[in-house]
């Protein structure tokens, strides 16, 4: 009985990256769990604190033109204490946005994990571009102290069709340098996220890859263009269904 609960631990175990502790005794965890669990928790903090290395990312895009904005939430313990003031473009930062009308705008906010957009940011953005090459888009605008409902008001600004903001997300024990990537139509100030489609866990350490991230996000840019709407309007089926052509 005592094998068959190891090897059910085991089994479970090699299935997710989630910390499990499932020994029908109990008692203490062991020294090197405890270590562990500490330096991913001090992990997990440097991907909110750290501040993205924007010049990599910039230097990612190769001869993409970019801009860098800052929302209204100038520190990042402000930024953590008011998530409304990461929602918002700081005032002077509107003007350095060219108006359109663009296809669709990329935004790269740092949200909560500076390792995601360190790590891939850039990299998935050389991506779409390659991908929308035959849709008129913005420059890259890339958003310092940002949250997802920042990509709204500059797509606005833009004159964006489509809007479409890669933001670090949320870290935890496991993984902490995923990208969430939201896609919205006809962006305005106070869109709610029902009009929103998300493609999320976009990493390298067993996520989703920046090959299949790409390969959805595009799906849904055709299919939001065709259908003329995101959000609860526009389901994800890019794994049964081919890609539209414009």
């Amino acid at each position: 009985m005592t094998e068959m609960k190891s090897s059910l631990t085991s089994n479970l175990r090699h299935l997710t990256p989630a910390r499990l502790r499932l020994e029908a005794g109990g008692g203490a965890a062991k020294l090197s769990s405890v270590l562990d669990f500490q330096a991913c928790h001090a992990n997990a903090r440097d991907a909110i604190r750290t501040p993205v290395d924007w010049r990599g990312v910039t230097e990612a895009l190769g001869d993409a033109a970019a801009i860098q904005v800052h929302s209204r939430a100038e520190t990042r313990d402000i930024y953590i204490r008011r998530p409304d003031l990461g929602r918002r473009l700081r005032d002077e930062d509107a003007a350095l946005l060219p108006e359109g009308p663009f296809d669709i705008a990329i935004v790269v906010a740092d949200g909560l994990s500076a390792h995601a957009i360190n790590d891939t940011g850039g990299a998935l953005v050389a991506s779409l571009l390659q991908a929308f090459a035959d849709l008129s888009v913005a420059p890259v605008v890339l958003a310092e102290q940002g949250r997802v409902g920042l990509g709204d008001e500059i797509g606005a600004h833009l004159g964006a069709a489509l809007v479409l903001i890669l933001v670090g997300e949320r870290p935890g024990l496991s993984v902490t340098n995923s990208i969430g990537a939201y896609l919205t139509r006809n962006p305005r100030v106070g869109t709610p996220d029902s009009a929103r489609n998300c493609v999320s866990n976009i990493h390298g350490k067993g996520g989703l890859s920046i090959a299949d991230a790409t390969h959805k996000i595009n799906w849904l840019v055709r299919h939001a263009r065709k259908l003329g709407v995101t959000g609860v309007g526009l389901k994800d089926l890019s794994d049964t269904v081919p890609l539209l052509g414009d």
